[in-house]
């Protein structure tokens, strides 16, 4: 082999005699889990091959540099070979052609999955089609496509039923495909390798809380001594593109678990060498700039560099991003109307919950915006006690501060604490209760800390001491009441806003009407709702509510 690639290299027109072979150590090495080196040899073999030759370059060159992430050229590799090659040939690149396509352009291309069935009944393009369809449906639901997966989804069925591959392939690429886009009754099914086994089995186990199990389970086929072939990525199994996805969901769990730090560094470790931006429709990438956020409280280096190398029709919620800086650096203002802005927008979210994704999302209606999403129990219940402690009005504080408190002890994750621990504190401080919440907020500081989380615990240290330098005050207002105004806009509409300012500001209902250009039967419409939102039941107590919460955010 030596031989030949030197004399190709030293040969000044193409040597087609040198071709084949070229291409065999290419495939060789691609199998052996090599694809940089495969893609090399594929390349030099496509510059000295004859027609006859060449599609099979393209094919090794294309699926070789999908394998090492570099998807731009495998579109480019694949996309000649389908255009110009036999059907064998295509079929045999169909599913890398699609995976490439749809992670270069950051979506899935728009075709009829029954346009592309094999035309012969041969069952090696059966099986690359039926292939192909699994990893397309895979794809739509890593950008929460349903329709799309369905689609895909039937196309898998009818070709399983043809290759005889329902319980191997089919099976375990359905429960994946659903559980990526938040459907938590999938069936237990077992499958093999990297994806089809110990992806798909980590996630449910990390659905049903057990993390550490779901690591195990991530885990045990990072040696390739004696793991299984998956027969959704066959040859793909330590390929760096599956090793990313792999690595990504370590990640993922390990923020879960509430280990912020070390999450951090192994996705720093993992980018490189690794492409994280690409698996999950940027998950990876929509994690680096949350882990830097809390760690460092802005995006650092490692972030920025990942973010610009998403492809570009991928979507990352930056508007979150800029809404939890904004927090932690004491910016309440900014923070509720960034994510007033973010809410308006839909609220776009990644497939799996990252955390702080909710951080500044909750309404008086108290409706969880983790819908569709993946998460271990245990962020679910955080979510649940955040929304109770921020609807709890003055009547239900009392009542629901020590079921909330209780509660808040059985999370494990000490991030996931800190966070409720931290609104416990507040709450705690707007009712006038400073022990307290100096009690909630030490405590949640110190779990930002062992978290690794430096910059929430940074955030908190600030709050106690100024709670320490000026009796009841957590973050103080450049204006008067602009704390509570910010805090207000996520609960009220902007007329209601508008009105409750007015009243806690002194101004009697016929003036607000003329304010407004409203009828003062309207005025007092809104107030009745707002007075029902806030649970209070009068002007007096929504103007100490006001001061409370301006005092305190």
């Amino acid at each position: 082999m030596r031989a030949n690639w030197h004399h190709a290299r030293a040969s000044l027109e193409g040597d087609p005699a040198a071709a084949p072979e070229l291409i065999d150590i290419a495939g060789q090495l691609s199998d052996a889990g090599h694809p940089e080196r495969a893609l090399l040899l594929a390349r030099e073999a496509s510059d000295h091959a004859t027609a006859s030759d060449r599609d099979d370059a393209r094919l090794v060159a294309g699926t070789s540099a999908l394998a090492a992430g570099f998807v731009s050229e495998a579109s480019a590799w694949l996309n000649a070979l389908y255009s110009e090659t036999s059907d064998p040939r295509r079929s045999r690149g169909l599913g890398a052609l699609l995976v490439a396509q749809t992670l270069a352009q950051g979506a899935v291309p728009e075709i009829d999955p029954s346009s592309l069935r094999p035309e012969t009944d041969d069952p090696e393009d059966w099986r690359h089609w039926t292939r192909a369809s699994a990893l397309v449906a895979v794809m739509c639901a890593e950008r929460g496509d349903r329709r799309g997966m369905r689609v895909w989804l039937d196309a898998l069925r009818e070709g399983a039923a043809r290759t005889g591959t329902e319980r191997e392939l089919r099976d375990p690429a359905i429960a994946l495909s659903w559980l990526i886009v938040g459907d938590r009754d999938v069936d237990e099914v077992a499958g093999s390798g990297p994806v089809s086994g110990g992806m798909l089995s980590a996630l449910r186990a990390a659905l049903h809380g057990d993390i550490d199990r779901a690591r195990r389970l991530l885990a045990k086929d990072d040696s390739a001594i004696g793991s299984a072939p998956d027969p959704l990525v066959p040859g793909y199994e330590h390929s760096p593109i599956i090793q990313a996805y792999r690595r990504v969901v370590d990640v993922l769990l390990l923020a879960w678990r509430g280990d912020i730090g070390l999450a951090r560094e192994r996705l720093i470790q993992a980018a490189l060498v690794l492409p994280v931006a690409l698996p999950f429709a940027g998950l990876g990438v929509v994690l680096a700039r949350r882990l830097d956020l809390a760690v460092l409280g802005e995006l650092g280096p490692f972030s920025l560099s990942l973010t610009a190398a998403l492809p570009n029709g991928a979507r990352i919620d930056v508007l979150v991003d800029r809404g939890i800086q904004s927090l932690l650096a004491g910016a309440f203002h900014d923070a509720a109307a960034t994510v007033r802005l973010w809410a308006e927008l839909g609220s776009p979210r990644t497939a799996m919950s990252v955390p702080a994704l909710d951080e500044l999302a909750l309404t008086v209606e108290a409706r969880p915006m983790t819908v569709g999403s993946i998460e271990p129990p245990e962020i679910a219940l955080a979510q649940r006690l955040r929304v109770r402690i921020a609807t709890a009005g003055d009547a239900r504080w009392r009542s629901e501060r020590d079921a909330v408190t209780e509660a808040a002890r059985t999370l494990a994750s000490p991030f996931t604490r800190a966070r409720v621990e931290t609104m416990l504190g507040t709450q705690h401080a707007i009712h006038d209760d400073h022990a307290a919440a100096r009690v909630h907020l030490h405590r949640a500081e110190r779990l930002f800390e062992v978290s690794g989380a430096t910059a929430w615990a940074r955030s908190i240290r600030d709050r106690i001491d100024r709670l320490d330098a000026r009796e009841g005050s957590i973050v103080p207002a450049a204006d008067p009441l602009s704390a509570c105004r910010a805090a207000w806009s996520l609960a009220l509409t902007a007329r209601e806003l508008e009105v409750a300012m007015l009243a806690v500001g002194g101004s009697p209902n016929r003036d607000i009407a003329e304010m407004l250009n409203v009828s003062v039967r309207t005025v007092e419409v809104h107030l009745g709702r707002i007075f029902t939102k806030f649970d209070v039941r009068s002007r007096v107590e929504l103007t100490v509510l006001a001061h409370r919460t301006d005092h305190h955010l």
